[in-house]
């Protein structure tokens, strides 16, 4: 199944803005819970994905200020038990485009 989009490469370092998904080369690694949900960060466009473990599937996906080649983490709060998933975000290879972020995303129910 082809991951990633366009969006962020072209030629002569022009960003096309293509959405179309396709295979792309990829960095970092990724996270998965104990209920299923893979997380994945390091493709070339500016996005973070949550994929289903057991089929596949894009469940979801968040825009990125820029690129990301960090694996994303997972933890859940001992104060309050909900689950997080956060992501260092300071751009992505073969991009101009650099930041220096940490976001966090909170997971609704335990996965």
């Amino acid at each position: 199944m082809p991951a990633g989009t366009a969006e962020e490469l072209g030629p002569l370092k022009l960003k096309l803005g293509l959405p179309a998904m396709m295979g792309l080369p990829s960095y970092a690694g990724t996270s998965v819970t104990a209920g299923g949900l893979v997380f994945f960060a390091g493709y070339q466009d500016h996005y973070i994905r949550a994929y289903d473990a057991a089929d596949g599937r894009e469940l979801w996906k968040h825009s990125l200020p820029v690129g990301s080649s960090a694996t994303p983490m997972t933890y859940v709060s001992p104060r309050t038990g909900k689950q997080y998933v956060l992501i260092s975000v300071g751009g992505a290879p073969y991009s101009r485009d650099v930041g220096d972020y940490v976001m966090a995303f909170a997971l609704k129910g335990r996965n």
